[in-house]
């Protein structure tokens, strides 16, 4: 589909942010640097904010593409049900706004890393995966059940405390949520989009959300799988068996996290991520004769 990109929102010392139209609306993003493109795509509930505390621990040469999700932060409401696969549309589309036309290396946290496994199969949109946090299966009963208390809370009175307290829980260890920065950062989000549209995104991108394990066997690109020692439905044992499903995959461990780990421990999850390019570069450099 055709997509606009908006003037620029704000510059300063090679910082940018904009609204790009995709197929399910105008998606904020910010970005940073410049170079070769790195998506960051944040976790439900949360915005692009969540990597503020890694961004300085990242190689400095890399363009940073930091994306509100649909729905989410500062991006166009969600105005109907739609799918991870449809948010992976909209990230093409996003991308083709930008005017990337080179494979881009993506790192995506929880929900950002079940659009990569989908971005991952295309062919010529990922140069490399980082899916952080983000469980190859659909969401746990108990999860379910949980959700179907809030929902309706979520829906009629918006994040609430009882929704805010929630989600914090599910994103943060307990010393995590102690801290004042750390939880402003969640709850701030929450506060950002409307009452319907967190509702849509939550039907549609948590509670909808599909077993992919039978399609890691197509992703063809290099991948990192980050779990945390602090969430229950993506442990490092899950981590380990969808790297073993996929072709060209790895996984790793992160203590002191739970959902959010970019948030919690971004000094070990950047110096992760810059190893993990390294070897991509590695492994893209012509051999010698």
């Amino acid at each position: 589909m055709s997509t606009t990109t908006s003037t620029p929102t704000s510059t300063s010392a090679g910082r940018s942010a904009m609204s790009v139209r995709t197929r399910l609306g105008a998606l904020h993003v910010r970005i940073v640097g410049s170079g070769p493109v790195t998506v960051l795509w944040p976790s439900m509930f949360v915005d692009g904010h969540t990597w503020d505390r890694l961004l300085p621990h990242l190689a400095a040469d890399r363009r940073y593409v930091l994306v509100d999700g649909p729905g989410l932060g500062r991006s166009e409401p969600l105005r109907r049900r739609s799918s991870i696969g449809e948010a992976a549309d909209a990230a093409v589309d996003l991308l083709d706004g930008l005017g990337v036309d080179a494979p881009v290396d993506w790192v995506g946290n929880a929900f950002g890393g079940h659009v990569g496994f989908d971005l991952a199969t295309r062919e010529g949109v990922l140069r490399s995966l980082v899916a952080v946090s983000a469980p190859t299966e659909p969401i746990t009963p108990e999860l379910r059940r949980q959700i179907a208390l809030l929902a309706p809370v979520l829906r009629l009175a918006g994040a609430v405390r009882p929704v805010r307290d929630s989600v914090v829980e599910a994103m943060l260890t307990q010393a995590s949520a102690a801290d004042p920065q750390l939880r402003a950062v969640v709850v701030d989000s929450l506060r950002r989009p409307g009452r319907r549209s967190l509702s849509l995104a939550l039907r549609s991108f948590i509670l909808d959300r599909a077993d992919v394990n039978d399609t890691l066997g197509d992703i063809r690109v290099p991948s990192l799988f980050v779990a945390s020692d602090d969430r229950g439905d993506w442990s490092p044992q899950d981590a380990v068996r969808a790297a073993a499903l996929t072709p060209a995959a790895r996984a790793v461990v992160v203590d002191g996290a739970r959902t959010l780990v970019p948030l919690e421990q971004p000094v070990t999850l950047a110096r992760l991520l810059r190893d993990f390019w390294a070897e991509v570069d590695g492994s893209e450099a012509p051999h010698p004769r």
